[in-house]
């Protein structure tokens, strides 16, 4: 089969705009199945502030969709930038999209997301229609983009370039789904046949993941763990029966790293370069981490080092828990994070209280981060759930080995000590207890005490393949699929 042509759209997409992973693979995904031959442009909001604050250029097409939204006829200036020979094109509308946080404000969403994706949605449909050739694949990302195969399938069928096109969704996060009033149906036009439980029906709610759940041809998340969690009461978060239903299309495919953006044999934002070959590097990089965090300079003493959302998603009130305990025993720990404000203040309580032992950096610093990937001795990722975290792969890139729980992604891309000696490239634990998180974390010290099989660990880590080219190829198996099988 020749290239295809390939639409991503997704309401974020790093380096443009990102608050989380869903930017990571919408940026760094369509670049590995262009490396493959395949033709793929991004679509996403205008983000004006955000993208201005990204240093990326953009340039107005001079052409404008026009879109009814809400009693208001709309006009939507279109805008591309192209960052490595990929091309973004960008939807304006700015009362909707010129804010201060992509999805509402700290802590909070926008009552008016569902219009502003909505007709986000439309657009993008629209734009994807006048690309000037048939589109093979749409592929759709999170809630903010679940209503597109359902408007693909009933209101946007008769346009030739993209009627044929399957569709594909990608579930990033179950727990965030798009819930809104049902007022908005008949406001926005949205097709009220579906409104029903196999549809787009959630206890009397309009549910935008449940309509790409239902709509798309394929359903992918992004681990093969996370795609059998979700169907279980515990991680279905009140779909997991929908998502039976709808199993036979439900498949989950790993997220990799655009490993050139993170390779701390190039990395300029680190102490000294190092890689599996030659790892003296990574030592001067711990060095300068405890010199820039006033903890002790010391080479024996274990750093422990964590980089995460502040929420109980992430475990963090495991960590809490144990933090004390592991400073009295002589560890260290540097930690970079914002979200849930008691845990950022239990945090800055223990920093302040034991300056040489503990740095606690509130928000986000990417330089700051590389170092600390760099840095540290042991990753700490006690996530309740994590769908495939980038966390974990980011540290193994950098020789930090990680102390996991055994989760989603986590337990897909990280070897876990105890079940394969020889490639282990961490430690899992399995209940989401500080006591079970004490327990691997002892374990992982017990390994760092001993330099022969520490160096294999960290040297099976810093070797581990991270890239998006087998994940890209997984795609693109599936994406055929579809074609040669249409449904």
């Amino acid at each position: 089969m020749t290239g295809l042509n390939i639409v991503f759209i997704a309401s974020e997409a790093s380096p443009l705009a990102k608050t989380g992973g869903l930017a990571d693979v919408a940026g760094s995904l369509p670049h590995a199945l262009q490396h493959l031959g395949h033709k793929v442009t991004v679509i996403m909001p205008f983000y004006r502030q955000h993208i201005a604050a990204s240093g990326i250029a953009t340039r107005a097409l001079g052409r404008s969709i026009e879109m009814w939204a809400d009693g208001v006829q709309r006009h939507c200036p279109l805008h591309e930038a192209v960052v490595d020979g990929l091309s973004f094109l960008l939807i304006e509308q700015d009362d909707l999209y010129n804010r201060d946080g992509l999805y509402g404000p700290a802590g909070g969403a926008y009552d008016d997301n569902l219009l502003r994706y909505l007709l986000f949605s439309r657009v993008a449909l629209e734009t994807a229609a006048q690309l000037g050739a048939t589109v093979d694949i749409l592929h759709c990302h999170d809630w903010q983009t679940g209503m597109i195969p359902l408007l693909l399938k009933t209101q946007y069928q008769h346009h030739p370039e993209i009627a044929d096109a399957q569709c594909v969704f990608t579930i990033h996060n179950l727990a965030y789904q798009g819930n809104f009033g049902a007022d908005w149906i008949h406001r926005l036009g949205i097709p009220s046949h579906h409104f029903h439980p196999d549809g787009f029906e959630f206890h009397h709610q309009i549910n935008c993941m449940k309509a790409g759940i239902a709509s798309a041809q394929a359903v992918t998340t992004v681990s093969p763990s996370y795609a059998e969690e979700i169907l279980t009461p515990e991680y279905g978060c009140e779909l997991e029966g929908f998502l039976q239903n709808h199993r036979y299309k439900l498949s989950g495919i790993v997220n990799g790293l655009n490993i050139d953006d993170w390779d701390p044999s190039k990395d300029q934002a680190i102490e000294a370069p190092f890689g599996a070959s030659k790892v003296t590097g990574k030592n001067r990089c711990k060095q300068a981490l405890q010199e820039s965090c006033g903890l002790n300079v010391s080479d024996d003493t274990p750093l422990l080092v964590l980089i995460s959302r502040l929420a109980d998603q992430k475990g963090i009130d495991l960590l809490l828990a144990n933090a004390g305990r592991w400073i009295e025993r002589g560890y260290q720990l540097a930690i970079l994070g914002s979200g849930d404000p008691h845990s950022e203040y239990a945090l800055h309580q223990l920093a302040d209280a034991n300056p040489s032992q503990m740095y606690f950096y509130r928000g986000f610093n990417e330089t700051l981060a590389r170092q600390i990937y760099a840095g540290g001795d042991i990753f700490l990722m006690p996530s309740r759930f994590e769908p495939c975290g980038l966390g974990q792969l980011m540290a193994m890139r950098y020789g930090t080995v990680p102390v996991v729980r055994a989760t989603g992604g986590l337990k897909d891309t990280v070897i876990d000590y105890a079940d394969n000696k020889s490639k282990a490239t961490g430690v899992h634990f399995s209940d989401a207890t500080p006591e079970a998180f004490d327990v691997a974390l002892e374990q992982a010290i017990e390994l760092y005490r001993n330099p022969a099989v520490w160096a294999r660990i960290r040297c099976n880590a810093l070797k581990r393949d991270s890239s998006w080219e087998a994940s890209a190829g997984d795609y693109v198996g599936l994406y055929q699929q579809l074609l040669a099988d249409p449904k």
